[in-house]
């Protein structure tokens, strides 16, 4: 090991979470129910002790907020048109570089975002997102409350800003 890498986590956590040879944590914090989150180049791994490690890609992260009184992490999931968004809480009492990770991590895996109105103010937002390491781009839509999505109108409208935004980056564009 490098004088120059301080390990992030215990070395016993690192091998749980079972990353490729060529990937390391960059930044690792422990829940208080004990899961460790470690925040690679390429994804958030969750290792839980006795249970396999989980792995979500920074391009399958919708968002992640930090309520700083609480000291509470949230992160939500990308998911597929139609399906609950996972939602995963976690209290970190020591997020040392972790949060600063999953933000930039999140914000640099999103290519593109477009706004499309279905009626007054309310619509839509077409998001185009590439993993870190490059890659084919996947799209979602974020609809927002009281928007159906559903409705025969709202989807036309959606799969059309969708095409526009695909154009726009010389992509076909398929939600998930």
């Amino acid at each position: 090991m490098s004088p120059l890498f301080k390990p992030v986590a215990p070395r016993a956590v690192v091998d749980a979470a079972g990353l490729p040879r060529s990937e390391r944590p960059l930044a690792a914090a422990q829940a208080e129910d004990g899961t460790w989150l470690l925040g690679t180049r390429d994804a958030l791994v969750l290792v839980v002790s006795g249970q396999d490690s989980m792995r979500i890609p920074w391009e399958r992260l919708e968002s992640a907020e930090w309520e700083r009184d609480e000291e509470r992490l949230q992160i939500i999931e990308v998911a597929d048109f139609g399906r609950p968004r996972p939602v995963r809480t976690y209290v970190l009492r020591d997020p040392g570089q972790m949060l600063a990770l999953v933000r930039e991590r999140v914000t640099a895996s999103v290519v593109l975002q477009r706004r499309v109105v279905v009626a007054r103010r309310k619509g839509l937002t077409v998001i185009a997102r590439r993993p870190p390491a490059g890659g084919a781009i996947t799209w979602a839509y974020r609809f927002d409350p009281g928007v159906e999505p559903d409705d025969p109108e709202v989807r036309r409208i959606a799969e059309e800003g969708l095409r526009a935004a695909a154009e726009e980056l010389g992509e076909a564009g398929d939600p998930i």
